[in-house]
């Protein structure tokens, strides 16, 4: 097992309802389950390979909750990320060099029936996880916008947060609002619905606690 490590933050909207019942081990919102992820990689390696800086993005999606499977997945790569950069973020997120269940990457593969071509593209990505908000582009593919949820009544920003310390994917997530669209091979369109900011630190072993 080549040992890697990723340290960033993130920011997923997917088609829950705010605070999404997944987190909870509870059934989606909607019995289904599509979502984007976007992430920023700060620093990281792969064995040798230096992994920082770079940006990937996600889209997953399952017919019915994650643990029944027959999902698809298909990523966006960092156009900037060298062959051997981009080989060692595939293998990351396909749950290789991965310690069973510790990661969320190598928890998802194992739900997957279908993983797409990736696509290597320019990422654009701005996240801010204490303010809950999160800008995302990839050209002709992947437009995401999050911000704070707001109060009904007062429209005032409304904070909550998710604590998972035995989680395998971060320690606390904000939660948000994330409205999204995308276009290519799995097409979907998020208004409003489940946006969850985080930083996350993960390696072969799983989440780090520092």
């Amino acid at each position: 097992m080549i040992d890697w490590e990723l340290k960033g933050v993130e920011f997923i909207n997917c088609n829950c309802d705010y605070g999404c019942p997944c987190q909870f081990n509870a059934r989606p919102t909607h019995g289904d389950c599509h979502a984007i992820g976007a992430y920023r990689f700060e620093d990281g390696h792969f064995g040798d390979v230096d992994l920082g800086g770079l940006n990937v993005v996600g889209m997953f999606s399952w017919p019915k909750a994650i643990h029944e499977g027959n999902g698809t997945a298909f990523l966006i790569i960092d156009e900037r990320a060298s062959q051997e950069q981009r080989n060692a973020l595939l293998s990351i997120f396909s749950g290789e060099n991965t310690e069973p269940g510790k990661t969320i990457w190598n928890v998802f593969a194992a739900t997957f029936t279908e993983v797409l071509p990736p696509e290597i593209r320019p990422i654009h990505i701005e996240i801010d996880v204490e303010e809950r908000t999160g800008s995302v582009r990839v050209d002709g593919f992947v437009e995401m916008q999050g911000e704070p949820i707001r109060n009904p009544v007062t429209g005032e920003k409304h904070r909550a947060r998710i604590d998972l310390p035995n989680g395998f994917e971060y320690l606390i997530a904000e939660m948000g609002s994330g409205s999204s669209t995308a276009k290519g091979p799995m097409p979907l369109s998020l208004v409003n619905s489940y946006g969850q900011f985080a930083h996350i630190h993960l390696t072969n072993k799983g989440v780090v606690h520092a």
